[in-house]
């Protein structure tokens, strides 16, 4: 089959347009586009966008001059009364036109920042009172954009009215209803056709009801997609808040990977640069400063830091006119619903021709039987029945032909994992990435915060000369002695003023420090000390930051001192700071030259460190002269301070999950920014680094040659001191090059790259900067590694669910069409009427997927090895499955059509009839026992973990008991007669013999490539697994 769905391949990422429309034409016989496609990415309302979006960007460039035109107009603008008695003193809509043309002009007019602070009666220190909020968003605006409203569930109901066989089958039952009434009378001319309306009911409400919940768990995902928190200034205090609650005069704290949350004005900073692409189109960053206050919302933090006043929220922006136009977009198509698509369309053309040679066999044979019995032309309303009920079994034939369920089960699978991940700390983006977990071959991950703990405390620190051993832990008392008074002042400094960290007191009273977990691990070191933060800040004026980066591995900073002089701070990865020194202070606090010695014998003590598993920070200073004006900070002739060693523990655990990924087929590799032997120290704790296995540096991987890389890349397993580029080129390498699966995680601005690169982007929910997230598939909440293995076995039950689901709709299929159309070649009749058919088609298509696609990962799934590249969907296994069953059944079922009243025993005007009702209800049955036999393709044991799915014993259950309720009690409406408790054993019976079949069938060995471990041996099954 392969061979037939070449059009219908498309990669998991970035899928170009034309791969898009090519399988989108190639998509022949669908019965309804509006359910079908309900997923899947307008391509020409996406094209609508792209120019919104450039209208929307091309008025921004302009709006500078034209509201610089319109000056009259603004300052026409004048706030309400109302907002006058709330103390609020400018327009909203001014200040918006205000920043959005970035008027200097007009913005001095206010009085400038603080001006404008005033006018919105904010402190710029305190920040905004927790009590004004109701009254700001009244009056000034919500921080919330315009949406597109959800669909109603009678809109679901609508939409599954538009599947073309089922308005073709209610036609044909309005036209029977009119027959029968004029032939047979009421109430018995009525019930062919109600019976039909009656079972399109009951389709249109399960599958409207289906797809309705499916939506209610795709609003919900969308829901937590948008969660952004920022830390603003409330009260006086420093709080983290929802984006959407942010009101007009809130003060914002922004840092490198923000999204700005709403425009506003800057208040301070250090280095501040914005990346305006999102919202101007234009590449080229813009320097914020006093000069330049504006920020706009939608843009990002490229670097430094720095405060804001938010001065407009909501759709008052521009980005939230651009949020409203995004809002119309869909979700790019994944390969899995393409593919299945495509066996839609094969399968679909197949039933297609069954049905019109299913229709005309049956007409021909009644007209042949007509000109035998001379009477062509004697038509009677009986005639006129007879034909249209072939014409509706054609129909019908169709509707169970036409798997449109394939594809929706995709989705419906999708959804149903989305919603688990999102329960277990992964939230996915691209629903795209959630199947591609599944064929994972590789996971490049960093190490803070994923494989470790992410809470730091100072365990070690080399100072005045000799290194220092904390003592238990966080709650250690530091001995003052320890660190000689004349360094202490030294070393206090460098670490309360090179620092982004703040330290601050909620309303308890407590003091708790906001800030990465390395620099707030200092800083509580310095508290520890006996160091007094705002007191040091207070006296030292801050003249020069240069923020930290993972290209640098540095920060550094420039103060002025209360005596005059300057000072240049520096800390960062140990082997840079510690070459950027040539002095170092000694236990009377003089400097003293760094001898080659000295220099060795540091080096040792940082190498110890890291032996242990520490994160080495060297601490150092240097007094200058001018304030570097025009120039960068001082990159050379620093005195060394400290060397300070972090502990960071591995989190609980990580361990087992890397062997279960080793198990699985899935190498793990660490890609860090720490020294290489703090690195191999946690890569051998956590199972990574194993035997043989490459541990290399990032300068000495970039300069590798391409035969170089070619030999050592599939035997990396840590790389230490990368850059973001290094990652992203060891991503390109193994995809490209190795053929791998890649998933790679990030949390920092420059990660976006390889994000973008991998197969699966994986950012940090904690630690992950909004930069990160946007380019990654999936958020890990909670940093954690195990969760990220958790992702890759759903992302196999996603797979494995659908393979289960197509095996069993094939069988269905392949049965239906077969009896029918045999029978009507054969005998002249068909045995399953129009309403039979749509009771299997509910049972294989919404029931079938709605039992086999939500099953739940269990760990089995990790003990076999990843779907590689271009794997056929459906295996020879699945094949082999197929046919067997499909042969058992319709062996069985043509022998009761043909010699059933004999085998049986049935004789009288009724035989017919319950033969019919008994072939009816064998074949429904076994569908029921084929369905648990579909639980598993390759092992025997189907009835693992089958009582803990809820969703599929009430399937089953609901199955077996309308099934009970058709043919006992609804037979003038199903065509179906009471069975006698007899044939009812009978029917179960001959379905139940399926398992044992499904038994002997997984015996029969297929041809099959034997997985290989990541590191080449055979991977045995063992334990009940294996079963």
């Amino acid at each position: 089959m392969e061979n037939y769905l070449k059009d219908f391949d498309i990669p998991a990422k970035h899928a170009p347009e034309e791969a898009q429309l090519r399988w989108r034409n190639a998509v022949g016989i669908v019965k309804n586009r509006r359910r079908r496609f309900r997923h899947i990415v307008d391509l020409a309302k996406r094209n609508e966008q792209k120019l919104k979006v450039q209208k929307i960007q091309e008025d921004l460039r302009l709006v500078v001059t034209t509201i610089k035109a319109a000056y009259k107009f603004i300052e026409a603008l004048k706030p309400s009364k109302e907002a006058i008695d709330a103390g609020y003193n400018i327009n909203p809509d001014k200040i918006a036109k205000i920043i959005r043309s970035r008027n200097n002009k007009v913005l001095e007019e206010h009085q400038g920042v603080s001006g404008v602070a005033a006018e919105l009666n904010v402190s710029l220190d305190e920040g905004v009172e927790t009590t004004d909020l109701p009254k700001r968003q009244k009056f000034l605006g919500v921080n919330r954009y315009t949406e597109k409203p959800s669909k109603s569930f009678w809109l679901f109901v609508w939409e599954a009215l538009h599947d073309l066989t089922l308005i073709i089958l209610i036609v044909c039952a309005v036209v029977s209803i009119g027959v029968g009434l004029a032939t047979e009378g009421l109430p018995k001319g009525i019930y062919d056709g109600l019976g039909i309306i009656l079972s399109i009911f009951l389709v249109v409400m399960v599958t409207a009801i289906s797809d309705y919940n499916q939506s209610l768990q795709f609003k919900d995902l969308d829901k937590e997609k948008k969660k952004i928190s920022v830390h603003v200034t409330r009260d006086g205090t420093r709080q983290k808040v929802s984006i959407f609650d942010l009101v007009v005069g809130d003060v914002v704290h922004l840092s490198i990977g923000d999204q700005v949350p709403a425009d506003g004005l800057f208040i301070s900073g250090y280095s501040l640069l914005i990346d305006e692409s999102s919202l101007s189109g234009e590449s080229e960053p813009v320097n914020i400063n006093e000069k330049n206050p504006f920020l706009l919302a939608g843009t990002k933090v490229q670097d430094g830091s720095g405060k804001m006043l938010v001065t407009t929220v909501g759709m008052r922006t521009e980005w939230g006119k651009l949020m409203e136009t995004l809002s119309e977009g869909g979700e790019d198509e994944t390969p899995l619903q393409v593919k299945l698509n495509g066996v839609a369309t094969i399968i679909g053309k197949i039933g297609l021709i069954f049905a019109v040679l299913t229709f005309s066999v049956l007409t021909v044979r009644f007209l042949v039987e007509k000109a035998i019995h001379h009477e062509f032309t004697s038509w009677t309303s009986v005639d006129a029945m007879k034909l249209l009920n072939y014409f509706a079994t054609a129909v019908t034939i169709i509707v169970v032909a036409v798997p449109e369920g394939l594809p929706l089960a995709v989705t419906l699978s999708l959804a149903f994992a989305m919603k688990k991940l999102m329960n277990d700390k992964a939230l996915v983006r691209h629903l795209s990435a959630c199947e591609t977990m599944g064929s994972a071959t590789c996971i490049c991950t960093d190490k803070t915060g994923t494989l470790t703990t992410n809470h730091m405390v100072v365990d070690k620190i080399w100072v005045c000369g000799k290194p220092e051993e904390m003592k238990d832990g966080e709650n250690h008392n530091t001995n003052h002695s320890d660190v000689s008074e004349n360094v202490l002042p030294f070393l206090l400094q460098a670490i309360f003023q090179n620092t982004a960290s703040e330290v601050v007191k909620n309303k308890d009273g407590k003091t708790s420090v906001l800030g990465t977990p390395t620099e707030s691990a200092l800083v509580e070191y310095g508290l520890l000390l006996g160091g007094d933060f705002d007191a040091q800040r207070r006296e030292i004026k801050m003249l020069k930051v240069e923020p930290f980066n993972s290209v640098k591995k540095t920060m550094s900073v420039l103060v002025a001192l209360p005596d005059g002089r300057t000072r240049a701070f520096c800390k960062g990865a140990s082997e840079i700071v510690l070459g950027m020194c040539d002095k170092v202070i000694d236990y009377n606090g003089e400097t003293v030259d760094l001898s080659e010695e000295f220099v060795q014998n540091i080096t040792d003590v940082i190498n110890g460190f890291a032996c242990d598993a520490l994160r080495t920070i060297c601490l150092a200073f240097k007094d200058t002269d001018n304030n570097c004006d025009g120039i960068g900070l001082p990159d050379s002739s620093y005195t060394l301070i400290a060397v300070v060693g972090i502990k960071d523990p591995v989190r609980p655990g990580v361990k087992d999950a890397v062997r279960t990924c080793l198990a699985a087929g899935i190498t793990v590799r660490m890609v860090t920014g720490d020294n290489i032997n703090t690195a191999k120290a946690i890569a051998k704790e956590c199972g990574i680094l194993t035997e043989g296995g490459l541990a290399i540096e990032g300068p000495d991987f970039r300069n590798k040659s391409p035969d170089e890389l070619m030999a050592i890349v599939p035997h990396i397993q840590v790389m230490a001191r990368s850059l973001p580029l290094d990652k992203h080129k060891l991503v390109t390498n193994l995809r490209s090059i190795h053929k791998e699966v890649v998933a790679v995680t990030g949390d920092g601005t420059n990660d976006a790259p390889a994000l973008h690169e991998a197969d699966i982007g994986l950012a940090m929910g904690i630690a992950g900067t909004e930069v990160a997230k946007e380019n990654a598939d999936v958020i890990i909440l909670d940093d954690n590694f195990s969760t990220i293995v958790n992702v890759a076995k759903w992302g196999r039950a996603v797979y494995i669910n659908i393979q289960k689901f197509v095996q069993f709709q094939l069988t269905v299929n392949i049965v239906a069409l077969m009896i029918n159309f045999i029978s009507a070649c054969i005998s002249g009749s068909a045995p399953l009427t129009a309403v039979q058919l749509l009771w299997v088609n509910l049972i294989m298509d919404t029931l079938g997927a709605l039992a086999l696609a939500t099953e739940p990962a269990h760990e089995g799934l990790m003990n076999r090895p990843p779907v590689g590249r271009g794997v056929s969907f459906i295996t020879r296994a699945m094949w082999r499955n197929i046919a067997g069953q499909s042969i058992y059944q319709m062996v069985v079922l043509f022998v009761f059509n043909f010699a059933g009243k004999q085998i049986l025993g049935l004789n009288g005007s009724d035989a017919t009839i319950i033969v019919n009702t008994f072939i009816f209800n064998t074949f429904v049955f076994c569908q029921v026992f084929n369905e648990i036999n579909s639980r598993d393709i390759e092992k025997i044991n189907i009835f693992r973990g089958m009582f803990s799915s809820w969703i599929f014993i009430g399937v089953m259950l609901a199955t077996v008991i309308f099934q009970v309720i058709i043919v006992e009690f609804l037979g003038a409406f199903a065509s179906t007669v009471p069975l006698s408790w007899q044939l009812w054993l009978l029917s179960i019976l001959i379905g139940f013999v399926g398992m044992p079949i499904a038994v002997v069938l997984k015996c029969i060995p297929v041809e099959r490539r034997v997985p290989k471990h990541h590191d080449g041996y055979d991977r045995l099954a063992t334990g009940p697994e294996a079963v």
